[in-house]
C-alpha cells in the first residue's frame, strides 16, 4: 500500500537561546493510502503540531515531510496554499463556515480557488452534500442548521477537491453524544470509500473508530498501534 504522507525525523522548536520549546522531537511516521489514524495525547504532547505540519499549516524545524512522495517543507507560502487546496481537506472543531453563504456556496468555495468552472462547482457541491446527507439543505445558511449539520457541510467542503489526505482536528468536540455518533458514522463511510483520514482526538470512544492510534507525549510519538 502506497504512502500518502511521511514524517521523517521531524522536529519543531519554538523560541531561541534559553527559551527553546521542542514541540516535536524527531517524529517519524508513515500514513498509507486508505489509513484511518487517530492521533491522541495530552495538551502539549505535540499532536496538534504534528497535525499542523501534516496539513502544511506549519513547517518542520528539521527533518522532512513528504506528501505523495514529494518533499514539501521548502515550498513557498503560495505553493503551500495551493497544495492545501488541491491535496488536503480540513475539518475542525469549530466549523469555520461563512455565515452569510448557503451550504452549497460554502462547499463550492475551495473549487473557486482551484479554478473549477461554475457549472462544475455546483454539480460537485450538490453531490458532496448528498454524500453527507444534506441534499435537502443546500440552500440553508449555517444559522438555519444544527451543529451536526454544520459539521457535515464542513466535511463536504473538505472532500470536495478529492484530497489525498483528510485531516480532522477534534471534529466532534463541539457536538453532543448522539450527533458525535452520526458524524463518526459519516467518517466511517468516507474511510470505507477509500479516503485517507487522520483524526486528532482526546476521546477514547472516538479513537476506537479508527484503524490505528498514534499516541504522543512530550513531543514524541511513543506508540503506534492497531485497533482490534
Amino acid at each position: 500500500m502506497s504512502v500518502v504522507a511521511c514524517l521523517e525525523n521531524v522536529s519543531k522548536t519554538y523560541g531561541k537561546d534559553n527559551l527553546i520549546v521542542k514541540a516535536l522531537d524527531e517524529v517519524s511516521i508513515d500514513i498509507h493510502r486508505g489509513d484511518y489514524l487517530a492521533v491522541m495525547g495530552a495538551s502539549g504532547s505535540g499532536k496538534s503540531t504534528a497535525m499542523n505540519i501534516l496539513g502544511c499549516l506549519d513547517r518542520p524545524s528539521s527533518g522532512q515531510y513528504k506528501l505523495n512522495d514529494y518533499s514539501v517543507e521548502h515550498l513557498s507560502d503560495d505553493e503551500l496554499a495551493e497544495l492545501r487546496n488541491q491535496k488536503l481537506g480540513f475539518v475542525f472543531q469549530q466549523f469555520h463556515l461563512l455565515m452569510d453563504a448557503t451550504a452549497l456556496e460554502n462547499v463550492m468555495l475551495p473549487m473557486i480557488y482551484a479554478g473549477v468552472n461554475s457549472e462544475e462547482r455546483e454539480k460537485r457541491a450538490k453531490e458532496a452534500l448528498m454524500r453527507v446527507g444534506l441534499n435537502e439543505r443546500i440552500n440553508n445558511k449555517p444559522n438555519q442548521l444544527s451543529g451536526g449539520q454544520q459539521q457535515r457541510v464542513a466535511i463536504a467542503r473538505a472532500i470536495i477537491n478529492k484530497p489525498s489526505l483528510l485531516l480532522a482536528d477534534e471534529p466532534t468536540g463541539a457536538l453532543d453524544s448522539q450527533t458525535t455518533e452520526d458524524v463518526l458514522d459519516l467518517f466511517d463511510k468516507l474511510h470505507q470509500s477509500g479516503i485517507t483520514i487522520v483524526l486528532v482526538t482526546h476521546e477514547n470512544e472516538v479513537a476506537r473508530r479508527a484503524q490505528k492510534i498514534a499516541r504522543f507525549k512530550d513531543g514524541k510519538l511513543i506508540e503506534l498501534s492497531k485497533n482490534k
